[in-house]
């Protein structure tokens, strides 16, 4: 509890006791883009077919350790085929580089792919994961658009350039923990008229049914309207981080629906530990699996710095 544990995701999740953890949050390392210069890492698999294969058989486990009640999030990228163009290994003098790097053009797995039929094809690993697992068993509730409106420029002329990832929301059980989630309506006058139409409704359904007012079945009440679908969310990189990192506006609205207070989030892809940061923040136990030592260091600085709102 509230620890972070070094090694390979699937062989720690293993020593983990079945349905011990409230909520899942994380986002594994997308296929064929970065390499995190560790031994038995993720994402560089031969095919994206075997990528898919192996992150499913993570959430195997995952779905063991995961509350009959409990909920799962997962954000997770695209990849072009053909793509490859990368960022330094060993930068060259003058070169000023922060991100981890790729493999060279040529010796990537997706660089492969040119003079394919796949070759500029967007591989649609997203939507190709999600189906594998509701083909294992577990319920999508919901797919999430992270609108990104400050999304790096694109120098691509043949396309549109992609400013969103996708968030999937997964359970295990018909039956699961959810607490309801309002958004503003941003002073639309049509939104604050139906607003008021339906409070009454909802007023009423209170009454005949004996519990606190709900926009469930009408979409609207005092609070506001249920949340959308669709969240608009600017990239914030952890300064200190040599990757990509979630935001933790991306992260909150998850825990906060998925989590009950004094709850446990998991993340199994811990990185910077933005999970574990934001999980005590918000008053949640959090655990961390990390392959990475270096990045361990970096998540539990981070963290310490987050006060204690939770266990002080």
């Amino acid at each position: 509890m509230n620890k972070i544990i070094q090694g390979d995701c699937l062989e720690v999740l293993k020593t983990l006791s079945a349905e011990s953890v409230d909520c899942v949050i994380t986002s594994p390392p997308y296929w064929a883009l970065r390499d995190y210069g560790v031994e038995g890492q993720l994402g560089l698999e031969p095919t994206f077919q075997q990528y898919i294969t192996q992150l499913c058989d993570i959430f195997d486990e995952v779905k063991r350790v995961l509350k009959k009640e409990g909920t799962c999030w997962v954000n997770i990228g695209d990849t072009y085929g053909g793509s490859g163009a990368g960022t330094w290994q060993n930068k060259p003098e003058g070169v000023k580089q922060k991100e981890v790097y790729t493999l060279p053009y040529g010796k990537s797995s997706v660089s492969k792919m040119r003079g394919t039929p796949q070759d500029k094809c967007l591989l649609q690993i997203p939507s190709r994961f999600s189906i594998e697992m509701t083909n294992r068993g577990w319920i999508l509730r919901n797919s999430v658009v992270w609108h990104k409106p400050n999304a790096m420029p694109s120098s691509v002329t043949d396309r549109f350039s992609v400013d969103y990832e996708m968030l999937y929301f997964f359970v295990k059980s018909k039956k699961y923990y959810f607490e309801q989630q309002f958004e503003d309506l941003q002073g639309k006058p049509q939104d604050k008229e139906r607003q008021s139409r339906t409070g009454s409704v909802n007023q009423k359904y209170a009454q005949v049914h004996g519990n606190r007012p709900s926009s469930g079945g009408v979409g609207y009440s005092e609070n506001g309207r249920n949340k959308r679908s669709v969240w608009t969310i600017n990239t914030k990189p952890y300064k200190e981080a040599h990757f990509a990192t979630y935001p933790e506006a991306l992260i909150e609205t998850p825990i906060k629906a998925g989590c009950p207070e004094g709850g446990v989030v998991l993340d199994m892809f811990f990185g910077s530990g933005t999970t574990g940061a934001v999980a005590k923040r918000l008053g949640r136990n959090y655990i961390g699996i990390e392959l990475n030592p270096e990045y361990i260091k970096l998540a539990k600085k981070r963290i310490e710095q987050v006060p204690d709102r939770l266990f002080s």
